[in-house]
């Protein structure tokens, strides 16, 4: 296993520099489960666990290792085992903020350079929720493509595509059948040797059937959908990197039913341009789009130019990108302030005992 086929490239091996002189060396995470790591090095495979002192000088989630990061370790390889000492510099990274009440980030995936939006022909069918990926997708520096899986469900796949053009301006978008191996060629196209590849939708949209059928094996097992609702059971439980024997990486995602927005500003005016564009017609500069004279987007709306629902929408991830940032400010006040806290604690306690 070369570092390169793993996708290392000359911005990693500047990066790496510092630790050059170490005995350290690198590899990168293909799979993380409770606190260990499966890592992917010239050595093999080996399972890591971090640093005593990393562990220490990380504050946030982010600081920890995520599936697709290059990790400097100390390898182990009679023991098939390595210690982390440092994440390098991710140079993508798509996050949603964690589930329930927590305010969080949770990378799904780092260091990706396409990422396949994968969405099924039948009642998964859902274009806001495509609109909350695409979000995803701009803010994480990966290009976005959009896989409509299981033609062979639906009756009327031409009228799907128009419909899902309307949320994704210049965005690729393919039709394919795993089943009837139809349209999976052009899913392969974007795989190219190096370049590392990730596929997100919600539970049985097809993504492990899409990964069996690129690696020509069954490599992730699959479930057919339930009857009585159309929608898929839970298959990959964890996030996982695979290797493809055409040299692309691949990193399959659990399916996502509850997907709440992390720092996305440029994201959103990316997906919206169309409504972005419509604003800056407006007739006032602070045009709040609702009764003002003159407004652009309101025009757009009642000609039919515009649709409500992806306007109502746009408004809706609007607030909760919003709340988001209140929260996290809140947050990090709040962490700011413990800490200067425990450092006048300690300047105290040191003083006392000279």
């Amino acid at each position: 296993m070369k570092l390169h086929e793993l996708g290392w490239n000359n911005h990693l091996e500047e990066a790496f520099l510092p630790y050059k002189e170490t005995h350290f060396t690198v590899g990168r995470v293909g799979l993380e489960h409770k606190g260990s790591y499966r890592i992917f090095t010239e050595a093999g495979v080996l399972l890591g666990e971090i640093s005593g002192k990393m562990r220490f000088e990380s504050t946030q989630r982010e600081d920890f290792p995520a599936v697709g990061d290059w990790v400097v370790i100390q390898a182990r390889p009679e023991e098939k085992r390595a210690t982390i000492h440092a994440v390098l510099p991710r140079k993508s990274k798509f996050s949603r903020k964690t589930a329930g009440l927590t305010t969080e980030e949770q990378i799904i995936a780092a260091n990706v350079d396409t990422l396949f939006i994968v969405t099924a022909l039948n009642q998964d069918f859902n274009p806001r929720r495509v609109e909350r990926y695409m979000i995803m997708a701009w803010e994480s520096g990966a290009n976005p493509v959009i896989v409509l899986s299981k033609a062979d469900l639906c009756e009327n796949p031409d009228e799907k595509v128009s419909e899902m053009e309307s949320v994704a301006f210049g965005v690729p978008i393919i039709v394919i059948s795993a089943k009837e191996n139809m349209g999976v060629e052009k899913v392969a196209d974007f795989i190219q040797p190096g370049q590392t590849m990730a596929l997100l939708g919600s539970s049985g949209v097809g993504k492990s059937t899409l990964i069996n059928t690129l690696a020509g094996e069954e490599i992730q097992k699959v479930q057919d959908i339930r009857e009585d609702d159309d929608k898929g059971r839970h298959t990959t439980t964890h996030r996982e990197m695979v290797l493809l024997p055409t040299g692309g990486i691949l990193i399959d995602t659990p399916g996502m039913r509850e997907f709440q927005l992390w720092e996305a500003n440029e994201g959103l005016e990316h997906s919206f341009q169309d409504i972005e564009s419509l604003a800056e017609q407006c007739l006032f500069r602070d045009c709040r789009h609702q009764t003002e004279p003159k407004c652009a987007v309101q025009e757009a709306i009642a000609s039919g130019e515009l649709d409500l629902k992806r306007y109502e929408s746009y408004l809706k991830l609007q607030r909760e990108l919003a709340y988001i940032e209140r929260k996290t400010n809140q947050k990090v006040r709040l962490e700011d302030k413990k800490k200067w806290k425990n450092i006048s604690k300690f300047q105290k306690n040191y003083n006392k005992g000279r």
